[in-house]
């Protein structure tokens, strides 16, 4: 079976000038991501997860090497709605409904409402938040907040979704009930999933591949194949398999701290 390469960087580096001074955010990442993969960036605050996913997405600009996305640039894979995007927070316009709020990137590009209404009610089925529409941000909680934000990035049906950390403000309770219903989204819709995260057990859960990056500048240490099979129910986390990646990252992450700048 031959694979489709969704983003492809080569020896990818972004400085950030500052008034201390130039801020190495990334220097020389290489790394291929193909269709239908999982993969999580992990790393040390600071270690440019973010920014590398920032990059994908057109909100900023490498300062050398090169990158592609669905094989053409950030910029017009922005201008082709190639992606839709999570931040770390919901991001939800308090004044719009859910539906208002998934609605909105259908709006900006001009679909008639018949089609608005059917992607919304689509999406809110995907993320288990079927009769939430006319509900506003703040009846629900952070969790249902998240997958409302999820939903908003499926609602144009784009091929690869971009995540920068969505669980991270949750507590652990709600954040596994998200893992798994993340994990059987990615299943139904056969995405591809770039996901940031700064939790091993829950990057070694999701991923296909598990990308260890270094401390300023970020540099990647280390590209882990997941040997688990794509079903995977929470109490995998007790098995030895688990255990080997989970520790195989932890060590990556360890040797990450060698790097000189």
């Amino acid at each position: 079976m031959t694979t489709e390469t969704v983003i492809s960087a080569q020896d990818l580096s972004l400085t950030f000038e500052t008034n201390d001074g130039p801020v190495n955010a990334l220097k020389d990442v290489s790394l291929e991501v193909e269709r239908g993969d999982f993969v999580s960036f992990i790393g040390p605050s600071g270690c440019g997860k973010t920014t590398f996913l920032r990059v994908m997405a057109d909100l900023e600009s490498p300062s050398a090497g090169d990158i592609e996305v669905n094989g053409t640039s950030p910029a017009d894979a922005r201008k082709s709605r190639a992606y839709g995007y999570v931040f770390q927070a919901a991001g939800l316009y308090p004044w719009r409904t859910i539906g208002g709020n998934i609605r909105l990137p259908l709006e900006i590009m001009g679909y008639d409402r018949a089609e608005q209404a059917r992607r919304v009610n689509s999406v809110l089925e995907l993320v288990d938040l079927a009769g939430f529409e006319k509900k506003f941000p703040w009846q629900l909680s952070g969790g249902m907040q998240q997958r409302a934000s999820i939903a908003r990035a499926l609602a144009f049906d784009a091929d690869l979704l971009l995540m920068d950390e969505p669980f991270g403000a949750l507590d652990e309770i709600v954040r596994d009930h998200l893992n798994e219903q993340l994990l059987s989204l990615w299943e139904k819709t056969n995405k591809t999933i770039c996901f940031v995260t700064h939790s091993i057990p829950e990057a070694v859960y999701l991923s296909t591949r598990i990308v260890v990056m270094s401390p300023r500048p970020g540099r990647i240490t280390d590209v882990i194949e997941s040997p688990l099979p794509r079903d995977r129910p929470l109490d995998i986390r007790d098995t030895p398999e688990f255990l080997e990646v989970a520790h195989r990252v932890r060590e990556g992450l360890r040797a990450g701290h060698s790097y000189e700048d």
